[in-house]
């Protein structure tokens, strides 16, 4: 599959790059996606939630009145989850949310991604670039050439390039990230992937294992 090369002035530089089939082009497999994902989300949870059971609560144990006679339920002591003030009854307790998931099924998923993006129409292949000095203008600049304005884009090089990545650090909407920090998650949340021409090459390296 060819794709052609964008210049940052989003014009067509009369190249294009052959995207392999194994990474950009097969069956997108939804489940894989689902659980990367969920493993992606679950990791990033904080897990410290906590409520009293009825042995924390502070409060007498003494039995608050006569087991019969009253015309009323039965209770204990006023720590019984069913007054107000009582325990909770199996209430959240801290655990870590995090599981594996083996290399092979994240690849794949990533591979889906990547595959539903290019599906989609919503890849596009630039030219590397980088600016002189960290200026925000000027990537703004880029993206009206490319016309990501109103759009949420993720633009990914093969290596750290700070001046780029500083120049849209405080635009809400367009992230900057190296193939090292790319996963499946990222690559479905936005609108538009925007990869660098020479991150090409390393994304089909590590995803045809």
């Amino acid at each position: 599959m060819k794709v052609e090369v964008l210049d940052i002035k989003g014009k067509s530089t009369g190249r294009s790059v052959e995207l392999t089939d194994s990474v950009f082009g097969i069956e997108p497999n939804e489940h894989a996606v689902y659980l990367d994902v969920k493993q992606h989300l679950a990791s990033k949870r904080q897990g410290t939630h906590k409520a009293k059971e009825r042995a924390e609560i502070k409060g007498s144990t003494r039995k608050i009145k006569k087991q019969k006679g009253t015309g009323t339920a039965r209770a204990g002591s006023i720590k019984s989850p069913v007054f107000r003030g009582g325990g909770r009854v199996f209430g959240p307790r801290p655990r870590d949310y995090r599981f594996k998931l083996n290399k092979k099924l994240k690849r794949l998923a990533r591979a889906s991604a990547l595959s539903q993006k290019t599906k989609d129409k919503e890849l596009l292949i630039v030219e590397d670039f980088s600016f002189e000095a960290p200026k925000t203008k000027e990537f703004l600049q880029v993206l009206e050439n490319l016309k990501l304005n109103d759009k949420k884009s993720l633009f990914v090089f093969a290596d750290a390039n700070n001046n780029v990545y500083l120049s849209s650090r405080n635009l809400k909407r367009h992230n900057v990230l190296t193939s090292s920090e790319l996963n499946t998650y990222r690559i479905l949340n936005n609108d538009v992937l925007v990869l660098s021409e020479s991150v090409i090459e390393k994304l089909e390296q590590n995803l045809s294992q």
